[in-house]
């Protein structure tokens, strides 16, 4: 069983200062790190909050993603594929259910058809010219509406390797949005191909196919 909130902050303020400040990460020592660990300190670790507060969307009236459930660049009869603007990396894509769902009570249906989504997004974002790899993620603590991103690495680019790739992200300049623009098309058309699905809502039919 795990610690109670209060046992884990017990627990993790005895390896903090006498400020609650705990030790650098050893990631920061990485050479992918963004910071240099001179002058890098971590904030004071707070107590826990407890109930915590909720998340954006947990009450499906209230959900921003099912409002806009019609918004996206491809869609099928379950799911849409959103392009994330404003961002430093070549192109950041989210994957959502079209119905108001989070990771732990998807249908096991919807379940299967994400593991063949992931799969073809990252294939075709990787194919891209001038890019490495695509990093997948969920994370779940802002939004109760389930949100895949999909983040391309851009070529070349060995520093950011990794974990750090969002925090890079959030470093960079914004990337052109007319290039990142056409590389979502070539996504989605590409994703109609191997998967099915179309470029408007209103046309939305068939599901993925393995």
């Amino acid at each position: 069983m795990a610690m109670t909130p209060d046992e884990f902050y017990e627990h993790a303020l005895a390896a903090t200062d006498d400020a609650h400040r705990l030790p650098l990460a050893r990631m920061t020592g990485w050479e992918i790190s963004p910071f240099e660990q001179e002058g890098l300190r971590v904030t004071p670790l707070r107590p826990p909050v407890v109930p915590e507060p909720p998340r954006h969307g947990e009450d499906p009236a209230e959900c921003g993603s099912c409002g806009r459930r019609d918004e996206g660049i491809w869609f099928n009869e379950r799911w849409r594929l959103t392009r994330v603007k404003e961002v430093g990396v070549p192109l950041v894509l989210m994957l959502h259910p079209r119905e108001h769902y989070d990771m732990a009570d998807l249908p096991d249906e919807l379940a299967a058809e994400l593991g063949v989504l992931n799969t073809h997004l990252v294939r075709h974002i990787q194919a891209l010219p001038h890019i490495s790899r695509a990093h997948v993620y969920r994370i779940g603590d802002g939004g109760a509406h389930l949100h895949i991103w999909f983040f391309a690495r851009p070529e070349g680019q060995t520093q950011m390797y990794g974990s750090w790739l969002p925090v890079w992200d959030d470093l960079l300049p914004e990337y052109p949005a007319n290039l990142a623009d056409a590389d979502a098309e070539q996504v989605a058309e590409d994703l109609i191909k191997s998967a099915g699905g179309t470029r408007t809502a209103a046309g939305a039919t068939g599901a993925p196919t393995a």
